[in-house]
């Protein structure tokens, strides 16, 4: 990316701490001079709430683990106690349990986003897939932090999940041994559980480091999927995003308030106001929200394994993607036929959270197999064929034409009149 400003430090403080460790010009060239596209739109202000999700989240985790008891004894009384008697701890434990629901809701408009645009394509293959690990580490946190309360849905949770480990081949039977720490679900489980919960945060925010690092070699993707060419295409991060990103992040936290506030217990399941009990099975046994649409994979096969490889397989092969689609146009703003099997997917994706939710019987289990089908066959049929036949629509000949329209001597395409049109924007 060109048009990085250089820092010079001022005072002569400030040149021997910049000559011995150039910290401060390392953010100036990457959160102030660094050069952003002119015609980002909302939906690029998700990364910047993220951070400040995965933030709220670790601050107020560590808080909570200052009082939290990861014994199978008193796990489910130590959190009714952070509620009662610990100030602020019923603040503290809203923010956390409903701000794991804020942040899948971040994380999913931002992978969407991603894969309507185009973001994944070169030269942006290693950003991508560093933001699917984020996305791994992070259901592997949630459902950890999701059986900590040892109520009934987290230790029923906690030992249906484990089994379901145990049905991969060699390995599965070990992995579920260790996750255990005996011979069923119980007191090492819990401790292991919550080390692991307060580790994969701060893997996460190391995984998050390299993804802004990556962003910062390659660029950022823009609505039209054009590079920046000239410096009028681009405007320095700060003011300009910047503050579109606050602002963002300030309308989102509003919207986190409302669920704290007004809705704090609506995300979980009353069954986990319920001390756990092993002899006692839950009538219907559901996963949190976010983990629905994988849920509904995994049932909507009858044998064991190949649920569970379905369901891992639905996860890993969106770092497949860039290799996939094979259109040469990164924005989905230009292909029309591609568009509607988009929007298709994300219909797709919302019915099998739906369904994940329901029983595994009759009619539900059917429509699971329909979506789980389509689901797979959006990566691995549409990507490619789509791609190698599509006709894209016209292009702008550049950012600033997307936002400014063309100029007068030029045609739709951003070229003088009587030129000949140039190729699409390759992938």
């Amino acid at each position: 990316m060109s048009g990085h400003a250089t820092y010079v430090p001022k005072s002569r403080i400030a040149k021997w701490f910049e000559s011995r460790l150039p910290i401060v010009g390392l953010v100036h060239s990457s959160f102030v001079s660094f050069p952003v596209p002119r015609n980002l739109n909302y939906f690029w202000t998700f990364g910047a709430i993220l951070i400040a999700m995965l933030m709220s989240q670790i601050v107020t985790g560590i808080w909570l683990a200052m009082h939290y008891d990861p014994s199978a004894g008193n796990a489910f009384n130590s959190v009714e106690h952070i509620m009662r008697d610990v100030n602020y701890g019923w603040l503290l434990r809203y923010m956390h349990a409903n701000g794991a629901s804020m942040f899948f809701v971040a994380v999913y408009i931002h992978m969407f986003r991603a894969l309507y645009y185009g973001s994944y394509k070169a030269p942006r293959e290693v950003l991508y897939i560093l933001g699917v690990i984020i996305y791994l580490l992070m259901m592997a946190t949630a459902f950890l932090g999701y059986t900590l309360p040892w109520g009934q849905m987290s230790f029923w949770g906690a030992t249906v999940i484990t089994n379901i480990l145990a049905a991969i081949p060699i390995v599965g039977d070990t992995i579920q041994s260790l996750l255990w720490g005996g011979y069923s679900v119980g007191n090492p489980t819990i401790n292991r559980f919550f080390s692991l919960h307060y580790l994969l945060p701060f893997m996460i925010l190391g995984v998050v480091v390299l993804h802004v690092w990556a962003l910062h070699v390659t660029g950022q993707n823009n609505p039209t999927g054009i590079p920046i060419k000239t410096g009028k295409d681009a405007v320095p991060f700060t003011p300009y995003a910047t503050i579109k990103d606050v602002f963002a992040t300030v309308v989102f936290f509003v919207f986190f308030a409302y669920w704290i506030f007004y809705q704090p217990n609506y995300l979980g399941h009353a069954d986990n106001y319920i001390p756990a009990n092993a002899s006692v099975t839950p009538a219907h046994i559901v996963p949190e929200w976010y983990f629905l649409p994988f849920y509904a994979i995994l049932r909507a096969v009858p044998d064991k394994l190949g649920g569970v490889i379905l369901m891992f397989s639905a996860v890993i092969i969106l770092a497949f993607a860039p290799w996939l689609d094979t259109s040469r146009v990164r924005s989905s703003n230009y292909r029309p036929i591609y568009r509607q099997f988009f929007w298709l997917f994300v219909a797709v994706t919302v019915l099998l959270g739906w369904l994940g939710s329901k029983p595994p019987e009759g009619g539900y289990v059917i429509a699971s197999q329909i979506c789980t089908a389509y689901y797979f066959a959006h990566f691995l049929i549409v990507m490619p064929l789509v791609g190698l036949f599509e006709t894209p629509t016209a292009m702008p000949g550049s950012i600033l034409e997307s936002v400014t329209g063309p100029h007068p001597q030029y045609g739709g395409s951003g070229m003088p009149a009587g030129a000949a049109a140039a190729p699409s924007s390759k992938g």
